[in-house]
């Protein structure tokens, strides 16, 4: 597991170091020369909808008439289900041994144990929810149904996502109307980058 660490932690360096060189080219681009960068920025800027990527979540999927119709199936299946989780999560974790497999490290050991512990307790509450809901589903069928209808909302999500098909020129307005400070800024920011990258992959 020490190789896979290390391996990802590599893999986050060269990336950081990557952007830190493409942020210090624009940073010392936009010093330099302000139009240059406004006209590459016109050139790359596109518009792109999410509309149609995103219409799936509006979608109403009628699952009622499997479920209720095959109730017994669905009641056992969810009751075993989260019975075999719960005995997991309650018997057979051993956190310690869990968090010892992702730290490398003995340093951050006990807040990842409080973290995996929170976890641990989240997931056993859900599968008790669970085996109450598919002793429901198995033997009440219809208060299960009366329940769902309750508690079965329409949200809407393309109001929410509908801001990201909306652009935004007053940011670069405001970018291209201080070049020099937001170049400056950046290529300081840019070089922190690439330095602490640098030593990280040398160390």
């Amino acid at each position: 597991m020490e190789i896979f660490w290390d391996i990802g932690l590599q893999a986050v360096e060269i990336l950081t170091l990557l952007f830190g060189v493409l942020g210090m080219a624009f940073s010392l681009l936009l010093l330099i020369s302000p139009r240059l960068t406004k006209t590459a920025g016109n050139f790359f800027n596109r518009i792109i909808s999410v509309e149609p990527k995103i219409n799936v979540l509006d979608k109403d999927i009628k699952t009622e008439t499997l479920v209720y119709g095959h109730h017994v199936i669905f009641g056992l299946c969810l009751v075993a289900g989260s019975l075999f989780a719960f005995i997991f999560f309650a018997f057979d974790l051993d956190i310690s041994n869990f968090a010892n497999v992702f730290i490398v490290s003995g340093k951050y050991l006990v807040i990842f144990e409080i973290i995996f512990n929170t976890f641990a307790w989240v997931a056993r509450c859900a599968c008790l929810l669970g085996i109450v809901l598919g002793g429901f589903l198995l033997f009440a069928p219809g208060k299960m149904q009366n329940l769902d209808k309750k508690v079965n909302v329409w949200f809407e999500t393309k109001g929410i996502f509908a801001k990201l098909d909306q652009a935004g020129p007053d940011l670069d307005v405001f970018l291209f109307r201080h070049p020099f400070f937001f170049g400056l800024t950046g290529a300081l920011a840019s070089f922190i980058i690439i330095t602490l990258s640098i030593v990280n992959l040398l160390s």
